[in-house]
């Protein structure tokens, strides 16, 4: 057991954010685990990218970028940092994160803390030449009126230093921010980045997991007609019934962990046939297990990112869903990731 791990019990003690900004320390400090090397059946090449393994640390871990390298030595094929903001932002009150225990869920209504893009940027040009794939979480700040600028100005900032870009309108935590998945709103949003972008960086959207049909259907044809590279499928829902009851329960802002687990594959495998399986997809909300990983894949994520289950299970989950990920493969008869991913859709 790593110490990391064994500082589990101690963090839990904590304030979840206070517990948080602890890990971070440790982790700059050098204290995170290393993770083995990869097996080859567990690569995966999406986007023009190579990853190790499809596994992703999710945004909002490490919102300011400070510890992608560390993360990627732990062992995960990815790491997405951010949501960073054109410029720093204190997020909401406090507190404003909430552990529910027995659900192994999180509430969060952060609201895109964070310290600006230019505080990322000095990091992420300390890192140049390093190997692994990092993507930036963009976000637009609460006050700015033309929200999809803000997406266009983190585009021009980190190009060359990003290996991929994540363009976040799901997060329910900033006023109208969700708007932008409407049809006509996204389309403008997604030109506009699209044609900022002066390399081939891939750009993909992070959607949320409480669209209707219809609005699934909308963003399926804009994303389809507009050529952004790739999908995440989903972030936090604000959805309650169904999915957790008593303490914290109904604490404003996003849901994640285990209870989201079916509703955003439910989504990912249905944005998976509507996007006719010609775009790539992320799976992400409520991966806890191997096994969850390779129901998402098996519904048509090419990769997967967690987040929240570290909170619970520790660093070891990381080992623990790759070796269960290449036995799955192994009794499925895949010899490869890509092999598997949509297989409920074959």
């Amino acid at each position: 057991m790593s110490l990391a791990s064994l500082s589990l019990p101690f963090l839990r003690l904590l304030d979840p954010e206070r517990a948080h900004q602890a890990t971070l320390l440790g982790l700059k400090t050098g204290l995170g685990p290393c993770g083995k090397k990869d097996a080859p059946s567990l690569g995966v090449d999406v986007c023009g990218l190579h990853f190790p393994n499809p596994i992703g640390i999710a945004a909002g871990f490490d919102k300011n970028g400070e510890v992608p390298d560390a993360m990627l030595r732990m062992g995960f094929g990815f790491a997405e940092v951010g949501t960073t903001t054109p410029r720093p932002q204190d997020g909401n009150p406090r507190p404003r994160i909430f552990r529910l225990d027995a659900e192994r869920a999180v509430i969060n209504r952060l609201g895109f803390n964070n310290q600006g893009h230019a505080a990322m940027r000095v990091r992420l040009e300390r890192r140049q030449g390093r190997d692994g794939v990092v993507g930036v979480n963009l976000g637009a700040n609460k006050d700015t009126e033309d929200k999809a600028d803000d997406y266009v100005i983190g585009i021009k900032f980190f190009e060359g230093l990003a290996s991929y870009f994540t363009i976040n309108v799901s997060s329910p935590n900033t006023p109208g921010l969700r708007g932008l998945q409407s049809r006509d709103e996204l389309a403008d949003l997604l030109g506009r980045v699209l044609e900022a972008r002066e390399g081939n960086t891939p750009v993909l959207l992070k959607i949320a997991p409480d669209l209707v049909p219809e609005e699934r259907e909308d963003i399926a044809a804009v994303v389809l007609e507009s050529g952004v590279d790739g999908l995440i499928v989903s972030n936090t829902t604000i959805a309650r019934d169904g999915l957790v009851s008593g303490r914290h329960s109904e604490e404003a802002g996003g849901l994640s962990g285990k209870p989201l687990m079916q509703k955003s594959t439910e989504i990912l495998s249905d944005m998976y046939r509507l996007t006719k399986a010609q775009v790539p997809l992320i799976g992400v909300g409520g991966v806890a297990s191997g096994a969850d990983a390779y129901d998402k894949i098996k519904a048509g994520a090419s990769l997967v990112q967690l987040y929240s289950a570290l909170t619970f299970e520790g660093p070891e989950l990381i080992g623990s869903i790759k070796r269960d990920l290449k036995r799955a493969l192994k009794d499925d008869g895949f010899s490869a990731i890509a092999d598997a991913v949509g297989a409920n859709h074959s």
